[in-house]
């Protein structure tokens, strides 16, 4: 297996994996966001590849803003991270994790954010095996004004 980042021409290999992480989006919309997130000095994407398949991805990028637990500015911050369910429990998300790390430092970060659905239980297990320590937990709502 290898890591590497992703180039602003790839934006379509990431699309197809990031629907499957966020189903609630269309193929197209993630394509569009990743061609202009791809070219960004403050955002980053990783792709596994076992042999020539990408198998999994994490995204991550510098957060100035307030981030839940943090005590630095900027925080590295984990934006979304998926592997195909073939290729896990072998290490992937750990070793995609670990170069957001990396990148995360390299940009002057000293702490590393990051959140889940409250009902994700596998995301969850996966940051606290990472290391995360939990800093909260929120309810969002909405409400309609008509």
């Amino acid at each position: 297996m290898e890591i590497r980042q992703a180039k602003p021409c790839q934006w379509e290999t990431v699309a197809q994996l990031a629907v499957q992480l966020w189903p609630s989006h269309t193929k197209e919309e993630l394509e569009e966001e990743f061609r202009g997130l791809l070219a960004q000095e403050d955002a980053a994407v990783f792709l596994a590849y076992v042999q020539t398949k990408a198998v999994g991805f994490a995204q991550c990028s510098l957060r100035r803003d307030y981030v839940e637990g943090a005590s630095s500015s900027p925080v590295g911050y984990l934006e979304g991270i998926f592997v195909l369910p073939s290729q896990r429990g072998q290490g992937v998300g750990k070793q995609l994790l670990a170069r957001c790390e990396q990148w995360s430092r390299e940009k002057g970060c000293r702490e590393m954010g990051s959140d889940c659905a409250l009902e994700n239980v596998e995301s969850w297990q996966f940051h606290l095996r990472s290391g995360f320590l939990e800093a909260g937990r929120i309810i969002c709502f909405v409400k309609d004004l008509d």
